[in-house]
């Protein structure tokens, strides 16, 4: 029995359009100084340019624009780490309604300042020992809101693939494309845009070391869960990935590689003094995978995508000084 995907290359051309003077078309940047040191030439989509500071934001104002209008008049809920929770809010007060996210205690300062700023109303849990998708769901029974995944839902991935679709439009055919993968939405997103428009392209993932729940789960053939991950890439600290999203990534996705922290760090310094831009841990994997020599049989033509810039100077200091 053939099972039908949860999107397609159409539903994110469908994104593209809802997104279309809403979304940055973010910049694609090269680096003379990369392209030498890896043997290859890079092109590197900044979704840390994108508005609230990551890719996020195509996904949720996707998923909220869906909405009856009945629903989106009572608001939604969602649960993030940080990116996810500026984004739904964000996209909440630009479609005119409320948002009520659901946060761990210990998400960096600039991400909970920045969500608040965006007018939504801030509830915290611990990340250690409370299942957020549980209370999530519970959040958003109780006031009557709408419930918007951070990436195990149809409209939030359809919505992330449009940073492929933009990307693969700027730079070209590319025979690699290495991204980033958490919960797994951006990856499923872009794989389903990328082989849809072009059927040899290679899909690699990157995870953090301590974190490697989606590799485990493409070699055990099923998803599994591991200890939530102690990282500094705290976009990408889950313990398991999505039902929907693995579906998609065990179909079309080549390999993953795993980077260090270290190697992270490594990567955010990189993009700061060489491209002159701050990026997230979570948004410097794929350039730390790279660099690292963690991605094997390195092809002509590479995209990588940088996630998203958010982290506070004090935070960023702490890692990369020095």
């Amino acid at each position: 029995m053939t099972t039908t995907p949860p999107i397609t290359l159409d539903d994110v051309c469908d994104a593209a359009a809802r997104l279309d003077g809403v979304a940055h078309r973010t910049p694609v940047l090269r680096s003379g100084t990369l392209d030498r040191l890896v043997a290859a030439e890079v092109f590197l989509k900044c979704e840390n340019f994108q508005r609230a500071g990551a890719f996020k934001f195509r996904g949720a104002y996707n998923a909220v624009a869906c909405l009856p209008r009945e629903r989106l008049a009572r608001g939604v809920v969602a649960y993030s780490s940080g990116n996810h929770a500026q984004a739904v809010a964000l996209a909440a007060r630009e479609l005119g309604t409320t948002a009520v996210i659901l946060m761990p205690e210990d998400a960096p300062r600039s991400k909970l300042a920045a969500t608040a700023g965006y007018g939504a109303e801030i509830v915290t849990y611990d990340r250690y020992t409370g299942d957020r998708a549980a209370l999530g769901a519970a959040l958003a029974a109780e006031r009557g809101m709408t419930l918007i995944p951070p990436y195990d839902h149809p409209h939030v991935m359809a919505g992330q693939g449009t940073t492929a679709l933009e990307l693969l439009h700027d730079a070209g055919q590319l025979d690699m494309l290495v991204v980033p993968v958490g919960g797994g939405g951006l990856m499923a997103g872009c794989a389903t845009a990328a082989t849809g428009l072009h059927q040899g392209i290679r899909m690699v993932g990157v995870e953090p070391l301590a974190g490697d729940d989606t590799a485990r789960s493409l070699a055990a053939g099923h998803r599994v869960t591991i200890d939530v991950p102690r990282t500094i890439a705290d976009g990408q600290a889950l313990p398991t990935p999505g039902e929907l999203t693995f579906g998609v990534n065990q179909r079309l996705v080549d390999a993953i590689a795993l980077v260090t922290d270290e190697e992270i760090r490594q990567a955010m310094r990189f993009a700061f003094e060489y491209l002159k831009i701050t990026v997230e841990p979570s948004g410097a994997s794929g350039l730390a995978a790279l660099l690292a020599g963690r991605v094997a049989d390195l092809p002509r033509r590479v995209g990588v995508v940088i996630s998203g810039g958010n982290i506070d100077a004090r935070r960023f200091a702490e890692l990369c000084g020095g």
